[in-house]
């Protein structure tokens, strides 16, 4: 069913790298030249290069999943240029990912390429101090306001048992943006960099952060331990089909049909729709749209019992009655 959509198109791949790399570093360039009038036109025309900064970061994805082109190498050397403009170094993120994917949905093997999520009796069994973190990590406002400075800072340190190729990798990638920025700041100001590149970080970061977030946590979502787990149920029934209006499935690169991604991962972005539309099993998933997908905000904990996320509130009135 997947296989004829898994082989990459050399002219959409190219095209999908010209409407998205061209777009952003011209509108970069427009927001720095507004800071000489307007911090008001400035902000967005930042907010516009936010969204074509999510699609080099899709490029990104894709090149790390070996789907954006058929040859191998191509996507290497491409994976490394755009994680360099999405500030993210290609191999580390490459690794975690993928064990984000072969563990997604597995109560036994969290902690790796995902968000902190504890069950129920996890929490409970814990001390006072560290529920209070796990509370306030939960909390929309530090996930959602502070996660996408943590994901940037973390992405700059290799992570503990890295390959050479993977450490220098991240050396490199550091040192290019050391570099590029170094230049940008002695051509224009820090000040001017600082603000536009800041402000194109943050918008797309939260905006990140947001759709991993709901893309497996929301209502009816699977989670499983090792015994009872397996890898189709956690694709269909544990990821998201996230529908978006047109735009803003463009600007993410059609990552809301999360659920055929973790399908068949090698399936370019730019396919992903047509495998949802070609079959009837992957039509019949659960739909969140954006209203629905508001009320996983209140999701904190995986309650092994009723196979569900609740709320803290919840805990409180179990433990009431």
């Amino acid at each position: 069913m997947l296989t004829p959509y898994e082989k990459p198109n050399y002219k959409d791949s190219l095209w999908q790298l010209a409407n998205s790399i061209v777009p952003y570093l011209g509108l970069w360039c427009l927001a720095a030249i507004s800071m000489s009038y307007s911090f008001w036109v400035t902000l967005p025309l930042a907010m516009i290069a936010s969204v074509f900064f999510m699609r080099v970061f899709i490029i990104f994805h894709d090149c790390g999943h070996y789907s954006f082109f058929r040859n191998r190498k191509a996507n290497e050397i491409v994976g490394a240029v755009t994680g360099i403009l999405t500030f993210f170094p290609y191999y580390k993120w490459r690794y975690e990912h993928a064990i984000h994917h072969a563990t997604s949905s597995n109560l036994d093997h969290r902690g790796t390429g995902d968000l902190w999520i504890l069950t129920v009796n996890e929490y409970v069994a814990l001390p006072a101090f560290q529920r209070a973190t796990y509370r306030l990590y939960r909390n929309p406002f530090v996930m959602f306001g502070l996660g996408p400075f943590y994901l940037f800072i973390n992405a700059r340190f290799n992570r503990k048992g890295a390959g050479l190729k993977e450490r220098w990798n991240t050396y490199l990638t550091n040192l290019c943006l050391l570099a590029s920025i170094g230049l940008l700041c002695l051509l224009l100001s820090w000040q001017m960099v600082l603000v536009v590149q800041g402000l194109i970080l943050y918008c797309s970061g939260v905006v990140g952060v947001w759709m991993f977030y709901v893309q497996h946590q929301f209502e009816g979502t699977y989670f499983e331990e090792t015994d009872d787990w397996d890898y189709f149920s956690a694709a269909l029934r544990g990821s998201s089909f996230y529908r978006l209006p047109k735009i803003l499935q463009w600007a993410t690169g059609n990552i809301g049909f999360h659920h055929v991604h973790h399908l068949g991962p090698h399936i370019p972005n730019y396919n992903l729709q047509r495998v949802h539309e070609s079959n009837v099993l992957l039509q019949k998933v659960p739909v969140i749209e954006f209203r629905l997908s508001l009320r996983s905000l209140r999701y904190r904990l995986w309650d092994e019992e009723q196979k569900k996320f609740v709320g803290f509130q919840d805990i409180r009135k179990r433990r009431s009655n």
